[in-house]
């Protein structure tokens, strides 16, 4: 039915965790908690019979720990989402981003509060959107690309871009992802080829406690060197540079170089770090001269951006829906005839290498 709930099961070995969860979720009236058990083997049981939408789970718990309980979800149900609940610890952040590579399609964090009333308004303002964006379909873990001809959905036709002043060699690449975007872009670096020059400045929307972590699997992941943006830090050519939590994200020029710099001005689409400051920047830095991605994301945070790096002349991809676990902020672009090019996700990296301009020594002024 259209207009059923979509239905969640909560697995967490503390009852007080789950009643917050249950109240925080159920505010809404687009969702119904189905059930809930207190370790992964009574999770499993409970999943023989019964099939909710998508299932919370806590990453730390006794009887059966958290990887364990998604590796033998996704292997009964692949097709599953699953949302990790941690605790701001080192170990739990790293499992965490561990389930993310897995197939987890997030992850929150347990709230810290005062009061019961407020641990569910800061539950539900993070989880309840998050829970909403997965009602439309399932996406399995294994992304693999479909067989049948793909086409350029039939929506608005992209803008042709901005033709620049002169000719300008590809500088960087810019990425922003959200849902389900620690897999996709475990997958895009590692598909990398070695030889691929131009720096990546990366938003993912995550928590601060998580950053450090996922800067550090990239760099594991491609064989470059990885970290968190600093202020002033030089953007390096073969580096990758990941937004860090709770700070936005954006570049200048100093003395003809790149420059990363940080700062928390206001949330945009109630994100930060927000895709929108890093591709309107490099737009403004960069001319025609970058490539932009978007990957799988809820929202239609960095709209704004992506309309800023078309006009300024440079090539914008976004991953298709079939292998984006939610078409947001790809779909977004889309609809707004922003995009180049709609590709699933194992043919990005191919595109972005061929995006690439390269412009003769002394062809630049």
């Amino acid at each position: 039915m259209a207009n059923a709930p979509i239905e969640v099961l909560i697995v967490d070995d503390s009852a007080i965790v789950r009643g917050l969860v249950t109240r925080a979720l159920e505010s809404d009236p687009g969702i119904k908690v189905m059930g809930s058990a207190m370790h992964g083997e009574a999770a499993l049981r409970f999943l023989r019979d019964k099939s909710p939408d998508v299932v919370l789970l806590d990453v730390e718990m006794p009887v059966m720990g958290g990887l364990e309980t998604l590796e033998r979800i996704l292997a009964l149900r692949p097709d599953m989402h699953v949302i990790m609940v941690s605790s701001l610890t080192i170990s739990g952040a790293e499992i965490s981003l561990k389930a993310m590579r897995l197939g987890a399609v997030g992850c929150i964090a347990k709230p810290e509060a005062r009061s019961a009333s407020e641990a569910v308004a800061i539950v539900a303002k993070e989880l309840v959107p998050l829970v909403l964006s997965l009602k439309k379909r399932r996406v399995a873990p294994a992304i693999v690309a479909p067989t049948a001809p793909r086409v350029m959905p039939s929506l608005a036709a992209p803008m042709p871009p901005s033709r620049p002043r002169f000719a300008q060699a590809t500088e960087i690449l810019v990425v922003g992802s959200s849902t389900g975007g620690p897999r996709a872009l475990e997958v895009f670096v590692k598909n990398l080829p070695h030889d691929f020059e131009l720096p990546i400045c990366i938003v993912q929307h995550m928590p601060a406690f998580f950053t450090p972590m996922l800067a550090k699997h990239l760099g594991d992941d491609s064989g470059r060197p990885a970290c968190e943006a600093k202020p002033d830090m030089v953007i390096e050519n073969g580096h990758i540079y990941v937004a860090p939590g709770d700070y936005h994200f954006t570049l200048m020029r100093r003395d003809r170089r790149l420059v990363a710099q940080i700062n928390q001005d206001p949330p945009e689409h109630f994100c930060r770090p927000s895709v929108n400051p890093l591709f309107r920047s490099a737009a403004a830095c960069c001319g025609g001269g970058l490539i932009a991605v978007m990957f799988t994301g809820m929202g239609d945070d960095g709209l704004e951006g992506t309309g800023d790096v078309h006009r300024a002349g440079g090539h914008v991809i976004a991953q298709d829906e079939a292998t984006s676990v939610v078409w947001g902020m790809p779909g977004a672009i889309t609809r707004a005839g922003l995009v180049h090019q709609v590709l699933p996700l194992d043919e990005i990296d191919g595109a972005v290498g061929r995006a690439v301009r390269r412009i003769p020594q002394g062809a630049l002024r």
